[in-house]
C-alpha cells in the first residue's frame, strides 16, 4: 500500500517539478490570490503539445492543488521535499531500476512513519464473535443506560480536555522551498 502511494508521490513530484517558479501571489484583495502560469510552465518544459499534462493543469484537482500548496508559508511535507530537493536524484534514477525501487521503499517507510508517529502504541484487534454466540444463555443483556450519568461523564471529559494540550501533532509552518526553476528540467 505505502509503496504504491510512494510511486504516485514520485510520479506527481516529477510531473510538477518547478511548479512553484510559475506561481504568482496577487495581493490586491484582503485574501491573497495565487495564480499559476500554465503557459509558462508548459513552455519552459517543452510540453506545450502534451494533451495529458494540459488537461491535468486545466482540471479542478490541479486548481485545488495550487490553492492548497501555493502559499509560500505553510506546513511542508514529503511532497515539497521531493519537488525541491530530490530533482537530481530522481533524474539520476531514471535509467537505474534498482536505485528507483530503493528510493520508492524509502519513501514508503517515510509515509508509514508519517501515518504512525508512535509505533510503540499498538491497537489490538477485537476478535469477531463466533457463530451462534448471540444464542448463548450466559451472556447478560446490555444494561439500560443512565442518561444523567452519561451527561456527567461527558461534562467531566470536556472539562479535562479543555485544560489538556492538543492531542494531535503540531505541524510547524515554514517557508516552502521553491526548488530549481522549471528551465532546469529540459
Amino acid at each position: 500500500d505505502k509503496e504504491v502511494r510512494a510511486i504516485f508521490l514520485r510520479l506527481f513530484a516529477q510531473l510538477f517539478q518547478g511548479y512553484r517558479s510559475c506561481l504568482q501571489l496577487i495581493r490586491i484583495h484582503a485574501e491573497p490570490v495565487i495564480h499559476f502560469h500554465k503557459a509558462a510552465f508548459l513552455g519552459q518544459r517543452g510540453l506545450i503539445e502534451n494533451d495529458f499534462l494540459t488537461k491535468v493543469l486545466n482540471g479542478m484537482a490541479f486548481a485545488g492543488f495550487v490553492s492548497e500548496r501555493g502559499p509560500p508559508f505553510r506546513t511542508c511535507d514529503l511532497f515539497d521535499e521531493l519537488v525541491a530537493f530530490e530533482v537530481e536524484r530522481i533524474k539520476a534514477e531514471e535509467g537505474n531500476p534498482p536505485k528507483m525501487i530503493k528510493h520508492v521503499r524509502e519513501l514508503a517507510e517515510q509515509l508509514l512513519k508519517n501515518e504512525n508517529p508512535n509505533p510503540h502504541i499498538a491497537f489490538q484487534k477485537v476478535p469477531r464473535p463466533t457463530e451462534g454466540s448471540h444464542l448463548r444463555v450466559h451472556i447478560l443483556p446490555f444494561p439500560r443506560i443512565n442518561e444523567g450519568r452519561v451527561q456527567e461523564l461527558l461534562q467531566e471529559g470536556l472539562a479535562r480536555s479543555q485544560g489538556a494540550p492538543p492531542a494531535t501533532r503540531g505541524d510547524k509552518k515554514c517557508v516552502v522551498p521553491a526548488g530549481p526553476p522549471v528551465g532546469t528540467f529540459i
